[in-house]
């Protein structure tokens, strides 16, 4: 087995910047409806990665909505790539009676487009409780665009990844004032053909964008929810060059789930009538 050279979450946040129902009520998942926000869900809808790499893994690029039967119960949104595609059903499953789970599961990065279907999936579908959001394995590649957007999306340019990730963070505290909001590093890329190995290239990339955004989140005061250091630490449990097995998708989700409940209020604190779907 290949040793790896781990850079760990923590590490990088000791540098200069630290960064109710009943259980049985069940919780179903459907994609977003149209309607007012048609543009939006096309968008969403339409978008197609072009790196075969860094696909939605089987699935769709989609929001998946939860059907909303108690009102009191706390609401929570996942944003993520591909990876959050890993991960869902789990979070979903372990937060059964405790939250309603919608998910949007994306190929952008951080840029001022992305930001505005994030206002829109936001005023459109919240107010949520919890929003929990990791972006990181778009945005990396070079020459990269995304069909379906309005705009290319090149490799976030140099020094812009900052700006534009406090900016997604302040989207979201301004659209959904009253959420705990959560962010998750990035996991670590390896080799084409060699999932056990880092990749020398493209994997400090992560690390340094992981660092910056840790900075944002310290200075935003939004907790860290650390998915690198334990995914790097068992990459036996790697796929593929992005993505992750059953146990390693199971460790993921149970981290998701453990930063979640940690911040999960036991009721909303904006009540939303009931007529069997979240507004």
């Amino acid at each position: 087995m290949n040793k790896l050279k781990i850079v760990t979450l923590t590490a990088l946040l000791a540098m200069p910047f630290v960064g109710l129902s009943p259980a049985h009520a069940q919780q179903t998942q459907k994609p977003a409806k149209t309607g007012g926000g048609k543009a939006t869900t096309d968008a969403i809808s339409r978008a197609v990665e072009k790196d075969p790499r860094v696909q939605a893994n089987g699935k769709n690029w989609r929001l998946d909505k939860a059907t909303v039967v108690d009102a009191t119960r706390p609401r929570v949104l996942l944003i993520g790539d591909s990876i959050l595609n890993g991960y869902q059903g789990l979070v979903v499953k372990k937060l059964q009676g405790k939250a309603y789970v919608d998910a949007w599961v994306n190929p952008y990065c951080q840029s001022e487009y992305f930001n505005k279907l994030l206002t829109d999936v936001l005023q459109q579908n919240g107010p949520y409780d919890v929003v929990h959001f990791n972006l990181g394995l778009h945005g990396f590649q070079k020459d990269r665009t995304v069909k379906g957007s309005s705009e290319k999306l090149p490799r976030i340019p140099d020094g812009q990844f900052e700006p534009l990730t406090k900016a997604l963070v302040q989207v979201i505290k301004k659209a959904n004032p009253q959420a705990k909001i959560i962010w998750a590093s990035t996991t670590p890329i390896s080799t084409n053909g060699n999932p056990m190995e880092l990749d020398p290239v493209n994997n400090p990339l992560i690390v340094e964008h992981n660092r910056m955004a840790a900075k944002v989140m310290a200075e935003e005061k939004v907790p860290v929810n650390d998915l690198y250091t334990p995914s790097a630490t068992h990459p036996e449990m790697k796929e593929n060059s992005f993505h992750w097995k059953g146990a390693g998708r199971n460790l993921q989700g149970e981290a998701v789930v453990a930063a979640v409940l940690k911040e999960l209020p036991a009721k909303r604190q904006a009540v939303l009538p009931i007529d069997g779907q979240a507004k």
